[in-house]
């Protein structure tokens, strides 16, 4: 039987990304490669598209199939988030792929698959269907690692990344065992324990495992090890994808779960303390010593990781859930916004084969090229919570959050957040005294930057002000989500 309309509608953003994606791979070994330009331009089409059908979703919210998917103001603001990381990815790769010669089709079919799999995990309402989102995220994703096929950085990469993936997916998936084994359901709302004792400590057990396997997928401590190997060795662009579009997308997921099933908050509340405050440290202090520009970023994404945690700790114990998973929200967006924009200069700036990336290469940046210098410094200092930026009003919002759950551990846990601020200070300063206050040691050519990525950045960076600046409409979105996720 054909669907009703209402279901197509509040799915309509996955069944444009599929769409495009297979048209765009249909059309790969049609079109010759010198015009592989034409392919990224109709995903950016299909991205654009896929943005605009959120408004079916908006427009008809409630259950789909049966309730294995949501359309609600959550699933929305998420769809936003890994959308409009799709489109700006690939918009701010063409060069990238012409200038490494790489076949332009298939890199963005696998984004758009890829962000259509993240859209299933951020509309998931039952835990199969989100482990069929998190599989069709992650193996267009271990294919995207290694698309520079004679690196061997990238193979490497692509290997841990797909080995340990399959750890963590196994995790994941008999935690969903042990859950249905406790509850006679893997539907969010109708998971509570059955009448007898053993199927409490099953659930404990089942949602610890769940956790374990989310935790990779965020890149959080003590499960982060594969993050700089791996986001170093992918292609710039792909990296600038792996660090927004799937952790948004996997906290989406870990914030659903904690919002619909009531032994989860209990059960994960030390879990999320303790990996909160590790990741900070591991990522902050890992970074300090790092010479090269791009792992220094990847340990700053298990850092933020920590900082997210925070604000999921705080939903988990507080009685206003919604100002954590607010609080989460916003921090996604900004975080999403500055990351992109960062790994997309490293991208370019690094030249043919990514041989550039050390941060003294970004010596004298400033001089050489000041528009590209000013929008790096911008990120770098949202990144930092310097005020006027996004990143700023983000730690502001996830201190507020742990401070309202009135709970001692989390005010230590919002001080350690504090120290570890300080701590980051110092690696991210450290660029902008390069870009500006160095000569640099060799002459790197300054090659202009195309105006696909002049739109990315711009755009980024003018957003990172914005929310910094104005945040109450997007905290405003992110309130009445956090409000919508049950």
């Amino acid at each position: 039987m054909f669907p009703p309309l209402q279901d197509l509608y509040r799915i309509a953003p996955e069944l444009v990304l599929c769409g495009f994606g297979m048209l765009v791979m249909f059309l790969a070994p049609i079109v010759p490669k010198a015009r592989h330009g034409a392919l990224a331009f109709i995903s950016l089409l299909g991205a654009a598209l896929a943005l605009g059908a959120t408004r079916f979703m908006a427009l008809n919210p409630g259950a789909a199939y049966s309730g294995l998917v949501r359309a609600d103001a959550f699933s929305l603001f998420v769809h936003l988030i890994v959308i409009g990381v799709a489109f700006l990815a690939i918009l701010g790769s063409v060069d990238y792929l012409k200038r490494e010669d790489l076949d332009g089709g298939e890199f963005c079919a696998l984004i758009l698959f890829a962000t259509a799999g993240m859209g299933v995990m951020a509309g998931a309402h039952e835990l199969l269907t989100a482990f069929v989102g998190l599989e069709m995220s992650s193996i267009a994703s271990y294919v995207l690692a290694t698309y520079r096929r004679d690196e061997p950085r990238a193979n490497e990469a692509a290997m841990k990344y797909f080995l340990l993936g399959s750890f963590a997916t196994a995790f994941f998936l008999y935690g969903i065992a042990l859950s249905f084994g406790a509850t006679g359901s893997t539907h969010l709302d109708l998971m509570t324990p059955l009448a007898n004792d053993s199927s409490h400590t099953l659930l404990k057990t089942g949602l610890g495992l769940i956790f374990i396997g989310l935790a990779f997928k965020v890149a959080a401590a003590p499960f982060q090890m594969w993050t700089p190997d791996v986001y170093e060795g992918a292609p710039a662009p792909v990296t600038a994808m792996l660090s927004t579009g799937p952790k948004a997308a996997a906290f989406a997921l870990a914030l659903r779960i904690l919002a619909s099933i009531d032994a989860a908050a209990p059960v994960w509340f030390w879990a999320l303390w303790v990996a909160a405050a590790l990741s900070m440290f591991a990522g902050n202090l890992s970074a300090v010593v790092q010479t090269s520009l791009k792992r220094m970023l990847a340990y700053s994404s298990i850092a933020h990781a920590g900082y997210i945690l925070v604000a999921l700790a705080a939903a988990a114990a507080s009685d206003r859930m919604e100002l954590g998973i607010a609080a989460a929200l916003f921090y996604l967006v900004s975080y999403a916004l500055v990351k992109l924009g960062a790994f997309l200069i490293v991208a370019h700036l690094g030249g043919a084969g990514e041989r550039h990336v050390d941060i003294e290469d970004f010596a004298g940046l400033g001089r050489r090229q000041p528009a590209m210098a000013a929008c790096l410094s911008i990120f770098l200092l949202s990144l930092l919570g310097l005020p006027v930026t996004a990143g700023f009003l983000g730690k502001f919002y996830i201190f507020n959050a742990a401070l309202q759950s009135n709970q001692p551990s989390l005010l230590w846990l919002a001080i350690l957040l504090g120290l570890n601020s300080v701590i980051g200070a110092y690696y991210y300063l450290r660029v902008i005294v390069a870009m500006y206050m160095r000569e640099p040691e060799r002459e790197i050519a300054a090659e202009p930057a195309p105006w696909t990525l002049s739109i990315v950045l711009w755009i980024a960076a003018a957003g990172t002000i914005y929310a910094g600046l104005l945040p109450a409409r997007i905290i405003g979105y992110a309130t009445k989500a956090a409000m919508n996720i049950r």
